[in-house]
C-alpha cells in the first residue's frame, strides 16, 4: 500500500534559508544576524500570504535550535530539526490566534514560558495570525515580550499588521515579505513539476504564476491539482482556464473585436456561448477587465515592459497590437470604467444574467456612446461659457479656431450693446460667424494702419475707449442693478472713485448705509452688478466713506437720450398706459424697505421740504420732478 500521499505545497517547503524563493532580504538579514550572534528575543513577519513567513519562522527556530547551532545550515537529523520539521511542540511551540485569541490562551503560554527548554538552546513561541489577537490578549503579552525571559524568543506572523498594536510592534524586530515575482514562481514551478514528472507547458506556468497575485503557496497547490490532468498531452492554459471557469484569450479577443467595432448583435451572440459554457457574469466582466487593462497597456507602454506587466505571449501581444489601432487611450480608460461598475451593480443584484447583457451591449455602443460623451462635454463647456482659451483645448473638443476680428467691428459690437442695454453677441455666434474677414488696407493709404488684434472668447480685457469714461461705467452699474430701492440709494448716497475690471472702488455718504453695503444683503447685488458688468466672477469691491480728493461723477448714459416730451399722467381709459405705469410702481415693501434704510433727516436736506419723505423717494426712484 502507498504511503499518505503528501501535497506538493507541503512536499516542497523549504527546510534552509537559501531555498527561499524570493525574499533575498530576508535571507541576507537572518543570515547576518546567525552568524553575529545577534538574536533578538522578538520578530515580527508580515506580508502577503503564500510569500513563507510561517516557513522562515520555522527555519529561523531550526537553525537557532539545531544541535550545530546557531548555524545558517540546520543537520535536519537531530531531534530538536525533526520534531520542528514535524511540529512537534516540545522547544518550538506554533500557536494559531485566530482560534487561541482570549486573554486566557495568552495567560496560559505565559505560565510556560519560565521552564526550561528540552532538546534546543532557545525556547521558541511561533504566533501565527498575531493580529486575531483582542486587545486584551495583546496587553497582556505586552510586558512579557518586552522583558522575556533569557532563551525565550517570540516570532509574531501577520498578513495584516496594521491591526496589530504599535506598542507590540515597537518591541519587535519587523520584517516584511513582498510579494514573489512572477519569473521566480515560473522557475521554481517548472523544477516542481520536472521532479514530479508533470508535463506542463511554460504557457501554462505563466498562467498560474499570474493566477496566484504573488503567492508560492498557492502557484504549487494549483499546480499539484493540475497535475491530475496530466497524460500524453502536455497541459495547456485551456485546461487552466477550464479548470479555474475563466475564458480563453482567443474567446475574449473575439469579444472585444465586437466590441470594439460596434457590433452589439454579434457581442450578444458571443456572450450566449460564453454564459452557456458555465462562466458566471462576474467572471465574464473580470476576465473582460483584464483584457482591455492588456489593451491598455500595450497601446500606451513601450515594448521593453509591455511582456513584464501583461505576462502574454508574443502571439497574444501580436494580436493585441493589431486591436489597439482601432482605439483610443480614452474609449479603453471608459470601457475599464463601465466594466468596473456593471460589476458592482451585478454583484448587488438579483439578476446578474440581465445586467450582463446590458452591460456587454452598453460596451458593444462604443462609437455612439463616444460621441454622445464628447457631444455632452462640448454642451457642458458651451452652456457655462467657459471656453478654452488656448488652441490646444479648443482642437480637443473639435471646437473651430477663433477667427481674427477687426478692431472696428468689435467697437461697433460694443455700441450696439450700449444702445440695447443688452449683452452683445456672444461668444459663440462669433466664433461660428463666417462673413468676418480680413480686410486688406486699400491702396494710397499706406499710412493707415488697421490694429488687428485675435478674438478672446472672454472680452473682459478688452475695452473701448467709451468704457473708460467712468461716468458711462457708472450708469452702466446702475443698470445692472436688479433692486429698484438699491438702485435709488446708489444714486443719491454713492459716487465712483474707480470702476475697472481688476478693482472698483465705491464711496457712501452714509455710515448706515455702508454698513448694509459691506456686511448687509445690499452686497451681494452690488458684487452681481460689478461681475455683469465686466463680464467676469469674483470682482475685487471696495465701499468706503469719502475721502478727500475723491470727484463728484454724475450718471452719464452710455447712448444719448431723445429728449422726452412732458406726458401727462395716464388716464383710467387708456388700458394698456394704465397697465404700464401700474407695473412700473413698486411694491409697498421695496418703498418701506427704501424708507427705512435712509436717514430721514438726509432725504429732508436734500429735496424740498414741503413734501413727505415718501413723496420724495418715489420722484427720486422714477426720476420724476413736480408739476406746478
Amino acid at each position: 500500500m502507498n504511503d499518505k500521499y503528501i501535497p506538493l505545497y507541503r512536499k516542497y517547503r523549504p527546510q534552509k534559508l537559501d531555498e527561499l524563493v524570493g525574499q533575498e532580504h530576508i535571507k541576507n538579514a537572518l543570515s547576518n544576524a546567525i552568524k553575529l550572534n545577534k538574536i533578538s528575543h522578538a520578530y515580527l513577519f508580515t506580508g502577503p500570504r503564500g510569500t513563507g513567513k510561517t516557513s522562515t519562522a520555522r527555519i529561523f527556530a531550526k537553525s537557532l535550535n539545531c544541535k550545530n547551532g546557531p548555524t545558517i545550515n540546520p543537520c535536519g537529523e537531530c531531534e530538536s530539526c525533526i520534531d520542528i520539521q514535524n511540529a512537534v511542540p516540545m522547544d518550538v511551540i506554533e500557536i494559531d490566534a485566530a482560534s487561541n485569541r482570549k486573554v486566557e490562551d495568552t495567560q496560559n503560554i505565559l505560565e510556560k514560558i519560565l521552564y526550561a527548554p528540552v532538546y534546543g538552546k532557545y525556547k521558541i513561541y511561533i504566533i501565527d495570525e498575531v493580529h486575531m489577537l483582542s486587545n486584551t490578549a495583546f496587553n497582556s503579552l505586552l510586558k512579557t515580550l518586552e522583558e522575556p525571559p533569557e532563551n525565550v524568543i517570540f516570532i509574531l506572523a501577520t498578513t495584516e499588521v496594521h491591526k496589530v498594536l504599535d506598542t507590540i510592534k515597537s518591541r519587535c524586530q519587523r520584517f516584511d515579505f513582498r510579494r514573489i515575482t512572477t519569473s521566480d514562481i515560473v522557475k521554481h514551478l517548472r523544477y516542481i513539476s520536472d521532479k514530479e514528472g508533470i508535463n506542463i507547458t511554460d504557457d501554462a506556468l505563466f498562467t498560474i504564476a499570474k493566477n496566484s497575485a504573488g503567492g508560492m503557496r498557492d502557484s504549487i497547490a494549483l499546480l499539484d491539482q493540475l497535475s491530475v490532468l496530466g497524460g500524453e498531452n502536455a497541459i495547456t492554459t485551456d485546461d487552466i482556464n477550464k479548470l479555474l471557469g475563466r475564458i480563453s484569450f482567443d474567446v475574449l479577443n473575439k469579444l472585444t473585436s465586437c466590441i470594439l467595432s460596434s457590433k452589439p448583435q454579434d457581442a450578444i451572440e458571443m456572450l450566449e456561448n460564453i454564459y452557456n459554457s458555465g462562466n458566471e457574469p462576474v467572471q465574464i466582466f473580470s476576465n473582460l477587465l483584464d483584457y482591455l487593462k492588456n489593451l491598455l497597456i500595450v497601446k500606451n507602454c513601450r515594448e521593453e515592459i509591455v511582456f513584464e506587466l501583461t505576462q502574454l505571449n508574443e502571439a497574444q501581444l501580436s494580436e493585441l497590437k493589431k486591436q489597439v489601432k482601432e482605439v483610443e487611450t480614452h474609449q479603453l480608460v471608459a470601457l475599464l470604467d463601465k466594466c468596473a461598475s456593471y460589476i458592482k451593480e451585478i454583484k448587488l443584484t438579483n439578476n446578474p444574467r440581465l445586467w450582463l447583457e446590458v452591460g456587454i451591449i452598453d460596451l458593444a455602443n462604443l462609437t455612439e456612446n463616444t460621441k454622445l460623451d464628447d457631444m455632452q462635454k462640448r454642451i457642458s463647456i458651451l452652456e457655462s461659457g467657459n471656453i478654452p482659451s488656448n488652441h490646444q483645448t479648443v482642437a480637443a473638443y473639435k471646437t473651430p479656431p477663433a477667427p481674427v476680428m477687426k478692431k472696428e467691428v468689435m467697437q461697433k459690437t460694443h455700441a450696439e450693446e450700449e444702445k440695447h442695454h443688452a449683452p452683445s453677441e456672444s461668444v459663440l455666434d462669433v466664433v461660428e460667424n463666417k462673413n468676418i474677414e480680413n480686410a486688406e488696407p486699400k491702396k494710397g493709404h499706406k499710412e493707415e494702419v488697421k490694429v488687428v488684434e485675435e478674438f478672446s472668447p472672454m472680452p473682459k480685457s478688452q475695452t473701448t475707449d467709451s468704457d473708460n469714461d467712468i461716468a458711462v461705467l457708472w450708469g452702466k452699474l446702475l443698470e445692472n442693478i436688479t433692486s429698484p430701492p438699491t438702485k435709488s440709494l446708489l444714486k443719491q448716497w454713492a459716487n465712483p472713485v474707480e470702476l475697472s475690471a481688476e478693482k472698483t472702488v465705491i464711496s457712501i455718504n452714509s455710515e448706515n448705509l455702508l454698513k448694509q453695503f459691506i456686511e448687509g444683503n445690499k452686497r451681494k447685488v452690488l458684487t452681481d452688478a460689478v461681475n455683469r458688468l465686466f463680464g467676469q466672477e469674483d470682482s475685487n469691491i471696495v465701499v468706503r466713506l469719502p475721502q478727500a480728493g475723491d470727484k463728484t461723477v454724475k450718471e452719464k448714459a452710455s447712448v444719448p437720450k431723445p429728449k422726452a416730451a412732458q406726458v401727462p399722467p395716464p388716464t383710467v381709459s387708456n388700458d394698456n398706459a394704465a397697465t404700464k405705469a401700474d407695473a412700473d410702481i413698486p411694491s409697498n415693501e421695496e418703498i418701506q424697505e427704501a424708507k427705512d434704510e435712509v436717514l430721514p433727516e438726509k432725504i429732508s436736506a436734500k429735496v424740498p421740504s414741503m413734501h413727505s419723505d415718501m413723496v420724495n423717494m418715489v420722484v427720486d426712484l422714477f426720476d420724476g420732478k413736480f408739476l406746478d
